[in-house]
């Protein structure tokens, strides 16, 4: 666990985690709107004593017993318009299931990207956005922003959440086909190829 500052009457204080300060904006964000921010990438137990904390680019999964444990709400970032590519690869399946693209802001709770929504918008690319590389970008700038206008809402304590509606897509890291080219690949024609050739899976 990391301090990142230390402010005597905060607005807010925020266990942070996932991508540190090299790697999103949000971080610094919340620096310098009074709050104190603790940050970690490690998997972390029942901690009290937060306002609130925040996953993107998390790679653990939080147990109930963790999430009930840290009495405060526990907000996730995902790539993805939920419910919609819940999980792993949600920039791929998005393209290949012909689902919406977007980004969402939800409470975490017991399953995988299936709590509350709390703010979401789609996302529209443009022709030159071409590859994966590049929607992914589009993507992580476009949540960023979308946590940007929710962050007076969180400090004010004025944010609502609604339950997801409909039933929605899930996918898990297993299910990226071992055939698929890679994300510099140009995205429709890598669709066309594997429309062709199918999904393929290596056995282990």
């Amino acid at each position: 666990m990391i301090t990142i500052n230390q402010v005597e009457s905060p607005t807010k204080k925020v266990l942070f985690l996932g991508y540190d300060q090299t790697q999103t904006k949000l971080i610094d964000a919340l620096v310098s709107n009074n709050c104190a921010v603790d940050h970690t990438q490690d998997k972390i137990d029942a901690i009290k004593g937060y306002d609130c904390v925040i996953s993107y680019g998390y790679r653990h999964i939080l147990k109930q017993n963790v999430i009930e444990g840290l009495e405060c709400p526990v907000f996730n970032l995902h790539i993805s318009y939920l419910p919609y590519n819940r999980g792993a690869h949600p920039n791929f399946w998005s393209f290949y299931d012909n689902t919406p693209s977007g980004v969402t802001i939800h409470l975490i709770d017991s399953g995988i990207d299936t709590g509350p929504i709390v703010k979401q918008k789609y996302v529209n690319f443009k022709e030159s956005d071409d590859t994966f590389v590049k929607t992914y970008s589009v993507l992580i700038k476009s949540m960023e922003d979308l946590f940007l206008e929710f962050l007076p809402s969180l400090l004010t304590d004025t944010w609502t959440a609604k339950p997801q509606r409909g039933e929605g897509t899930i996918h898990y890291v297993k299910d990226l086909p071992t055939n698929f080219f890679g994300w510099n690949a140009k995205i429709l024609d890598e669709l066309e190829r594997l429309d062709s050739e199918g999904l393929k899976y290596d056995d282990k």
